[in-house]
């Protein structure tokens, strides 16, 4: 039972953990779960807790660490990550928090919760709005990973 126990929760950190690393996040997270034996559902949640743990520390701290950074040989690459920013944001801009729960939802490579969080954080976004609309992103495109995953692990059975 312990053994078992431990294997669970160790696919159950790494499908997390996959999903943490930005450009990856939830849409490797949920694949690599189910790749590693979970069932759709607990990949799907480890995935999305996984998605949102560096949310909250990326909406208030980025602003800073841009700046120490804008100071250093990085300043020129921190110019073309924000200015990117700026243009992914422009959904954002126009339609505030429905904007900011689209450009999370789709899930497409440039889009997310990293990218959500930082545009939200350049937009001057406050945490407590854009956390749940983040959140509702990830949960969205959480469903639709989880879909596709799923319906491909069906069909190649």
């Amino acid at each position: 039972m312990t053994g078992f126990l431990e294997t669970y929760l160790g696919k159950l950190l790494a499908t997390a953990a996959m999903s943490m690393l930005p450009v990856v996040e939830l849409r490797g997270g949920i694949p690599y779960g189910t790749a590693l034996g979970l069932d759709p559902w607990s990949a799907f949640w480890a995935a999305v807790v996984g998605n949102m743990l560096p949310v909250p520390f990326i909406l208030l701290l980025i602003r800073r660490v841009f700046a120490w950074l804008h100071r250093g040989r990085l300043g020129p690459t921190i110019c073309r990550l924000e200015q990117r920013a700026h243009l992914k944001g422009r959904v954002v801009q126009k339609y505030r928090l429905p904007g900011l729960v689209i450009l999370v939802a789709i899930p497409l490579p440039g889009t997310g919760a990293w990218t959500g969080a930082l545009v939200a954080a350049l937009l001057d976004i406050r945490l407590r709005h854009a956390f749940p609309a983040i959140l509702l992103g990830v949960l969205i495109a959480g469903l639709l990973i989880l879909t596709l995953t799923y319906g491909v692990i069906h069909v190649a059975t």
